[in-house]
């Protein structure tokens, strides 16, 4: 854990601060609808699941940031809000039918220990969704170097690097880009 973590001071702010994304995309790479339970972890606000309220049967939001998830008590629709580290899921095998992570990846402490949570928590049959900044892009290589200047813990990996390390797990994976976007799709 990081001395001085930026989502606790900005928490309060962050969803006037940040746009909030158009879902379209997320749901339908996503699979969702779905009558069964979605992880969005490193959710933060809740800005993203609240999108998605009615596509799922339960929503839990994961997130190191008490001050974040604060904000998920604000919002409705929310059926859970669970702080923990991504890198130790407080989840059983199986749990979710779906794992999010949206524009969270490059923030995770221990990248690769949190792929290999989200993909345990995954059941069989069920997706995890990365979308990141596809850092191939102009924008999102000044956006990196901003975050590092800025003292975030930020690193940003190339998509099919992700892809690949979920293949490793037995993952069916797909990359798709739209614009400065990239969604990681791992089907289990």
């Amino acid at each position: 854990m990081p001395i001085f973590d930026h989502f606790d001071i900005l928490a309060p702010l962050y969803d006037r601060l940040i746009r909030i994304p158009d879902n379209d995309h997320l749901a339908q790479v996503a699979g969702l609808p779905i009558a069964g339970r979605l992880l969005d972890a490193a959710g933060g606000t809740g800005r993203i699941a609240q999108q998605l309220v009615d596509q799922a049967g339960m929503l839990v939001i994961s997130d190191v940031s008490v001050n974040m998830l604060r904000q998920t008590q604000l919002k409705d629709g929310l059926c859970c809000a669970v702080g923990s580290e991504t890198e130790r899921v407080a989840f059983a095998d199986g749990s979710f039918e779906r794992v999010i992570v949206v524009d969270a990846y490059h923030h995770l402490l221990d990248q690769e220990e949190s792929l290999r949570e989200f993909w345990r928590v995954l059941a069989p049959g069920g997706r995890v969704v990365i979308e990141e900044p596809d850092i191939r892009r102009f924008g999102v290589k000044i956006l990196a170097l901003a975050e590092k200047l800025a003292l975030f813990r930020s690193h940003f990996v190339l998509a099919e690097k992700i892809a690949a390390r979920l293949e490793e797990y037995g993952a069916k994976t797909t990359v798709k880009r739209e614009g400065a976007t990239v969604w990681i799709v791992g089907e289990k």
